[in-house]
């Protein structure tokens, strides 16, 4: 299977090296030069996963990603500069799936592509649905439902809330979830998975959650039912 990747980005020099070692590599590649053009290639054509830099002329990716997450669940990994952890954390909370720092080897974007599009296409084989409380998930069609409302997930938090729900009251640490987000060691800021869990969190309670993902003090986080006051303070 070709995958096919929409890149992003407004400097045509590091566009055209990662567009031509990308199709070395075997994928196919669209290119945009700013979010504007990057939003109505996405409304208008299917792509498999989304490489976006932050700093975009019209709209930054920040704004991009906010926008697409309105109407798609396309994998996005961002593209940084080294120092904008802020940004970075604002990224993730915004819906992307993972960022690169500048400067990058080609080779690492290449395995962080790989890594994202093996957890957001190989799902689990198994058909039976997983039922706690009022959510149900169902793992082969890659879908979480309270009661009858369809949770729209980014594939880094449906991997997390299926590991949770797989176990439910049992603690996992923060490198658990993100060994079982990414399937492999996770080599990037081990506190991104705080804020993967505040999205998951705010779209449960949206819907109506009885179940509730819950911090444990200086451990990791676990599902319950009970009371959704909760904050990220383990």
């Amino acid at each position: 299977m070709t995958y096919r990747l929409l890149l992003v980005d407004d400097e045509v020099k590091i566009l055209d090296m990662i567009d031509n070692y990308l199709k070395r590599e075997g994928f196919a590649t669209i290119r945009a030069g700013n979010g504007n053009e990057a939003l109505e290639l996405v409304r208008t054509q299917s792509f498999d996963l989304m490489v976006l830099d932050l700093m975009l002329p019209e709209l930054n990716g920040l704004e991009v990603c906010k926008e697409i997450r309105r109407f798609s669940d396309i994998p996005i990994i961002m593209l940084t500069a080294k120092n904008d952890e802020i940004d970075k954390l604002l990224g993730l909370e915004l819906g992307a799936d993972d960022y690169i720092s500048k400067p990058f080897s080609l080779r690492e974007l290449s395995a962080r592509i790989k890594a994202v599009l093996r957890r957001s296409k190989n799902h689990s084989p198994a058909v039976t649905a997983i039922m706690v409380n009022n959510l149900r998930l169902e793992p082969s069609r890659f879908e979480l439902y309270v009661d009858d409302t369809l949770l729209t997930l980014t594939p880094t938090e449906f991997k997390l809330i299926y590991a949770l729900l797989e176990n439910p009251g049992q603690v996992f640490s923060r490198l658990q979830l993100l060994e079982r987000a990414y399937g492999d060691i996770y080599e990037g800021y081990e506190r991104s998975i705080d804020t993967h869990i505040s999205n998951l969190r705010r779209k449960l309670e949206k819907a109506g959650s009885q179940i509730f993902i819950k911090s444990v003090y200086g451990i990791g986080y676990k599902v319950e039912q009970g009371d959704s006051n909760d904050e990220d303070i383990s």
